[in-house]
């Protein structure tokens, strides 16, 4: 009995060594493990103040926080951009050519120069009732009525002036099918050009590619390169920036103080005119145009648009037409909707012929009054001896600028 209980105690003293013993290697590793920690706490203490900055270090911070900010509020290039006639180098060096049509006689920084800018220059088409041009009419057979007030012509000519125009061709896919027939229209009118001449050649597609593929000259080949370079490419139909842009060239390009500067400047559209997302609107346009002696030509494939209106909406054609006639009418141009390619050759001659069968009218306003508002033109001619019919057509008026105002409106920026 002894010698059991003796055992019994043996085995329970065993038993508390063995757990004595694995609670002191427990202490042990967790002791080594937390000496481990420190030391890497020592090793790394960079890395440890960039997990974990001190609260007295982070106000000298010096990260900028700009980008964060950006992020949150749109950026110019989110905005709509106003659009631009984009150039390419070989569409010539505008800024020089800007600066060489400005270039003229010296003038001393204290002396003032005071131009007549008020005199109205008219480029006038006279037609019979079966659109033929008419070029044997006299000065005395034109009377010029502005806002129902006759006017005195101070100034009177059919000689033919130079010509100065530009081809602004669509080259979005709604005229897939008939790009290479409207380049070879272009040709045709480019090779008509005489001594004198200059063309510019646009091509656009939406807002943001309005290109100027070949900048204002003389040169025939240089042209009809750029209409080899057309191509169509996808994108919401920009007619009414194209327009404007194409206008303000024309318009500017040698324009400077030369009172005797009569070049007739016109632009020839080529569009199905069917406008999708332009920036400018139409009644910023047609100010603008009442300001540029810039007549325009139309040449409008609008078969393809949708022809069916709704009840209270015009179908696309309607709309279409609509914006085209009135570009020709305002300005005193002309508009051809070909219903086949095969009309495209006569077309452009009719447009040339146009663009030099025409008279130069100019006056001085009766109205003085510098208060931008628009003054109706219409010109009126007589009919021949033998009773037939004859009419005038030229832009339909003017604005008339404040003063010491250019009469323009203000570009977006």
């Amino acid at each position: 009995m002894r010698q059991h209980k003796t055992r019994s105690h043996i085995a329970t003293f065993r038993l508390q060594l063995m757990i004595m013993f694995s609670a002191t290697v427990f202490l042990a590793g967790a002791t080594l493990s937390s000496v481990h920690a420190r030391q890497q706490k020592q090793s790394s203490p960079g890395q440890q103040q960039q997990q974990q900055p001190p609260a007295d270090a982070r106000p000298r911070r010096t990260t900028p926080t700009q980008p964060q900010e950006a992020t949150q509020t749109p950026t110019p290039q989110q905005q709509p951009s106003t659009p631009k006639l984009q150039t390419t180098p070989k569409s010539g060096d505008t800024q020089t050519q800007t600066q060489d049509s400005q270039s003229g006689q010296e003038v001393g920084e204290e002396e003032v120069i005071k131009v007549d800018t008020s005199l109205i220059n008219l480029n006038v088409r006279v037609i019979d009732r079966f659109n033929r041009p008419i070029s044997d009419v006299r000065q005395d057979e034109f009377r010029v009525i502005e806002n129902g007030v006759p006017q005195k012509i101070e100034y009177f000519t059919k000689e033919e002036v130079p010509v100065q125009y530009g081809l602004v061709v669509d080259n979005s896919g709604s005229l897939r099918g008939q790009i290479s027939q409207v380049i070879d229209a272009g040709k045709t009118i480019i090779n008509s050009n005489r001594s004198g001449d200059e063309t510019f050649v646009v091509r656009f597609i939406d807002s943001s590619k309005i290109e100027l593929k070949q900048d204002f000259t003389a040169d025939q080949n240089a042209l009809i390169d750029a209409l080899d370079e057309m191509y169509i490419e996808g994108g919401a139909t920009a007619v009414i920036d194209a327009v404007y842009l194409a206008a303000e060239r024309a318009a500017e390009y040698k324009k400077g103080n030369d009172l005797n500067d009569r070049r007739r400047r016109a632009l020839i559209l080529v569009t199905d005119g069917e406008d999708r997302n332009s920036q400018y609107k139409q009644d910023q346009l047609f100010a603008r145009l009442r300001e540029e002696d810039v007549q325009i030509f139309v040449i409008g494939f609008v078969n393809e648009l949708e022809s069916e209106r709704g009840f209270i909406r015009k179908s696309k054609r309607d709309k279409a037409v609509e914006l085209l006639d009135r570009l020709a009418k305002e300005t005193g141009g002309r508009a051809f909707y070909p219903t086949s390619l095969k009309e495209l050759p006569d077309i452009a001659k009719e447009i040339t012929r146009d663009m030099r069968t025409q008279y130069v009218i100019s006056y001085n306003p009766t109205n003085k009054a510098r208060d931008g508002s628009f003054r109706a033109i219409r010109v009126a001619v007589a009919d021949t001896p033998g009773k037939e019919k004859r009419i005038a057509v030229t832009r339909s008026g003017y604005n008339a600028g404040r003063e010491g105002a250019t009469g323009m409106p203000p570009k977006k920026q």
